[in-house]
């Protein structure tokens, strides 16, 4: 791949086997041409965020470097969210998969359909906390990075790590 752009996505699953659902959207992740994953954070168990009432989510991140544009990647992130099952009716609903570009390079996009850094990422502790896990220095917007975010967010006592070796977690 020339022309590598390291990006970072964000993943999230409250249905079903969240782990499962996980596991599957990192192997169709990396079954995308053009996309190499470099690392994975933890998994968290999150609170929902939102108005609508739901079990606590599953959340990661992950870094990849490609050389798709933003907008093929987003393209392929929606594509594996359907090919998983993920029906998007409700904003801010349960969901199977959820998976977000939340950073692209160091580009700025702001477009009906994509908005590179995600917009309010600083302000959600189940972003910043598995982000800055494996990309500290990740810029996330507003000349911060991630571990500085984190020094402000509200929430982080919610964020809990997940060890699937433990029973009932």
């Amino acid at each position: 791949m020339t022309n590598l752009i390291k990006a970072a996505l964000g993943l999230g699953s409250n249905m079903g086997n969240t782990q499962a659902n996980m596991t599957a959207a990192i192997r169709l992740l990396k079954e995308v041409d053009n996309l190499k994953l470099i690392d994975r954070s933890s998994d968290y168990r999150t609170p929902p965020w939102g108005p609508i009432p739901q079990d606590d989510y599953r959340n990661i991140c992950v870094t990849i470097e490609t050389s798709l544009s933003a907008r093929d990647l987003l393209t392929h992130c929606l594509e594996i969210e359907r090919a998983l099952g993920r029906v998007r009716d409700i904003r801010w609903g349960p969901r199977l998969i959820d998976i977000d570009v939340l950073i692209y390079g160091f580009e700025q996009i702001d477009e009906k359909l994509l908005t590179v850094p995600h917009p309010r990422m600083a302000e959600r502790a189940f972003v910043l906390v598995p982000l800055a896990e494996i990309w500290p220095t990740a810029p996330i917007g507003n000349g911060m990075t991630a571990q500085e975010a984190l020094a402000t967010c509200q929430g982080l006592e919610d964020i809990v790590k997940i060890d699937d070796t433990k029973p009932n977690q």
